[in-house]
């Protein structure tokens, strides 16, 4: 299976014609897209009977990633983890179309290995699902990182465009492949070419090869982000 998504379900208006029937944006997204990346979690609390609703408007084989508070990655900066165990009893709401935790940390935090190792123990004490990281300093791609974060069951997610050298391939723990394509030449809004999508489409499954892949769009600002993410999963199904 790739999971193919966006990492918003809002859906723009040039693009809700693609997705008809009644429901919410979320019912109406889940209908034609296998998972999605919940970012709204980075920036405040959802109520756990709040994932509960989400959760309850998709199929049994949909999957939602779910980003990491940025009270923990940005403003604690992996040296703490006050509200982790908060941010944990909220999600387990999803049940069992919870998909991996993003932990996206800040261009400005270097890898330490204290830190770094203390925070994902903690994290493992509480929580034994899937956990990606997409770290964005240049300090977490000279393989120290990849060997830490495999030994916590961690994978390191590949983005484009890479904000560093080595950035644009997975790394770390290799059971699961999480790509985010954040759209070029403008981050957040452009959309990628077919020539890409059908690049993208070739490797992924040989890529992929046994791990659990996922293929999220961030373009998001714009109707591409949705778009893109419609193209390549026809392309992965046809």
């Amino acid at each position: 299976m790739i999971y193919t998504g966006t990492a918003s379900w809002r859906l723009l208006k040039p693009i809700q014609a693609q997705f008809p029937g009644e429901g919410t944006h979320l019912a109406r997204y889940a209908r034609r897209l296998p998972a999605v990346e919940v970012n709204s979690s980075f920036y405040r609390h959802h109520r756990r009977t709040q994932y509960a609703k989400w959760a309850s408007e998709v199929s049994e084989d949909f999957r939602f990633a779910v980003k990491l508070p940025r009270w923990l990655s940005h403003d604690q900066r992996l040296r703490g983890h006050e509200g982790l165990d908060d941010f944990l009893e909220e999600v387990h709401g999803l049940g069992d179309r919870l998909g991996p935790l993003l932990v996206q940390l800040p261009p400005s935090l270097d890898f330490e290995e204290e830190e770094v190792g203390g925070f994902l123990e903690a994290l493992r004490e509480h929580f034994d699902g899937g956990v990606v990281c997409e770290p964005r300093h240049s300090g977490w791609f000279d393989g120290r990182a990849d060997e830490l974060l495999a030994r916590f069951s961690v994978s390191r997610a590949a983005a484009d465009p890479p904000p560093v050298a080595g950035a644009d391939e997975p790394g770390g723990w290799g059971g699961r492949v999480y790509l985010r394509l954040h759209g070029r030449p403008q981050r957040f809004y452009s959309a990628y070419t077919d020539a890409f999508l059908d690049q993208l489409a070739g490797n992924l499954p040989s890529r992929a090869g046994h791990a659990e892949t996922w293929c999220i769009f961030n373009n998001t600002a714009s109707e591409a982000g949705i778009e893109n993410a419609l193209a390549l999963h026809g392309r992965l199904t046809s």
